[in-house]
């Protein structure tokens, strides 16, 4: 999750188009929560969730924005594709009803979710402080992970052109080549971080840009998101060992890193880039 956007123009108007949803899907604004009501705003704006009552009971209303050029696409169809073709056994919230519209220039779509009485793990995708987890937590992590990852799709998560290019940038400081053709690929989740896993009891949030990636991806991007806390780092190497350990795993970790030190050109999460660096030392040298 993102805080509230700086531009008023853009929080007015993704509030407006959110009362247009809620009036579409026969729903209305949910209680309000501490402190007032409860928004959930994706970067710069482009999403915005609130609780919502409708005709399912209590829910969850998602309000996504694009423009006329740019609407459709993974991004766009992602979660509606994974109500269709991810099992029920990977916990998320069901997605009940959806709608779209436009606006002049302006393409809006409203996604009504199964509301999910507990909160993210984190308000941030990466981690501030130790969470309190319990084992069947974390084994339902594993079962999740390990059950999306056999799912037949044609989504794509990460690109190998994307790994071709931008895998010697990146990661150049090492001195060395890396490899760029992961050893395996699998379905991924492809935004693992705490602020789209739910507890303490386990829901997995955020569906749209799930697909192939390297093997191990998710569970890559999580430990990533995780440096900042080296206890829970630890625990999550620790629990998803299998994974992390092997040469996927350890190739996974290096496009992860990859994908991170880019977006920190763009300031985000710059407080991750001296363990990232660290950590991708680690992975390339010797015994990884």
């Amino acid at each position: 999750m993102f805080s509230e956007p700086d531009d008023p123009a853009v929080v007015d108007r993704m509030r407006a188009a959110h009362a247009v949803a809620c009036a579409a899907l026969g729903a209305a604004p949910g209680p309000l929560a501490a402190g007032g009501t409860r928004e959930a705003w994706g970067w710069r704006g482009r999403t915005l969730g609130r609780p919502a009552t409708g005709p399912y009971g209590p829910g969850w209303l998602r309000v996504v924005h694009s423009s006329v050029e740019r609407a459709g696409g993974k991004l766009w169809t992602g979660p509606e594709d994974a109500e269709r073709l991810v099992p029920r056994h990977v916990p998320r919230p069901r997605l009940h009803l959806v709608r779209e519209w436009a606006e002049g220039d302006d393409v809006y779509r409203a996604e009504l979710y199964d509301y999910v009485a507990d909160g993210a793990v984190s308000a941030a995708p990466v981690l501030g402080e130790a969470p309190r987890l319990t084992a069947a937590w974390w084994s339902g992590l594993r079962t999740a992970i390990g059950g999306l990852s056999t799912v037949r799709t044609e989504r794509t998560a990460v690109r190998q052109a994307y790994l071709d290019r931008a895998m010697p940038r990146y990661l150049d400081f090492l001195g060395r080549p890396v490899p760029t053709v992961p050893p395996a690929w699998s379905t991924a989740h492809g935004d693992l971080h705490w602020a789209n896993l739910a507890g303490p009891h386990l829901s997995i949030l955020d569906w749209e840009g799930w697909g192939t990636a390297p093997a191990g991806y998710d569970a890559a991007l999580l430990y990533a998101y995780s440096l900042a806390v080296p206890e829970t780092a630890e625990r999550v190497r620790r629990e998803l060992s299998d994974i992390l350990a092997s040469e996927a795993g350890r190739f996974a970790e290096l496009v992860v890193i990859t994908e991170l030190l880019q977006s920190a050109e763009r300031g985000d999460n710059r407080e991750l880039v001296p363990a990232l660096r660290q950590r991708a030392g680690e992975v390339s040298g010797p015994g990884g």
